[in-house]
């Protein structure tokens, strides 16, 4: 059965910093694109940031370019989102996504399609 699970949200501070992680199981990780998005309330959901499955590459939103980094460790099969310099727009539920059907995406992260995303963690950003 597939899984993405989100942990690491939490409450910080305006200019703190935050890691939140993505374990997945039950697809070969490896071959996978992950995004994140996130969505606060009344919002629409926002794209985040991408890493390929590929090569490696990746995408930022212009709202946390410079700010959030992502990576990859295929061999524990999770992705982290690194998040410095937070701000209060940016609290919000975060997502992990991927695309696991040939089915039309339901939601596009830069490049990175997905039809399918775990349950979120909550990310506080208030001082």
């Amino acid at each position: 059965q597939v899984h993405l699970v989100e942990s690491g949200g939490g409450l910080v501070q305006p200019g703190g910093s935050l890691s939140v992680s993505c374990a997945a199981s039950g697809f070969t990780f490896d071959y996978y694109d992950i995004g994140w998005f996130r969505q606060a309330p009344g919002k629409e959901r926002e794209g985040v940031s991408c890493i390929s499955s590929s090569d490696g590459s990746t995408y930022y939103a212009d709202s946390v370019k410079g700010r959030f980094t992502i990576s990859r460790d295929n061999a524990k099969n999770t992705v982290y989102l690194q998040m410095h310099s937070l701000k209060p727009e940016d609290t919000a539920v975060y997502y992990c996504a991927t695309k696991l059907t040939t089915a039309q995406a339901m939601g596009v992260v830069g490049t990175c399609e997905y039809d399918y995303w775990g349950q979120g963690t909550q990310v506080t950003v208030s001082s």
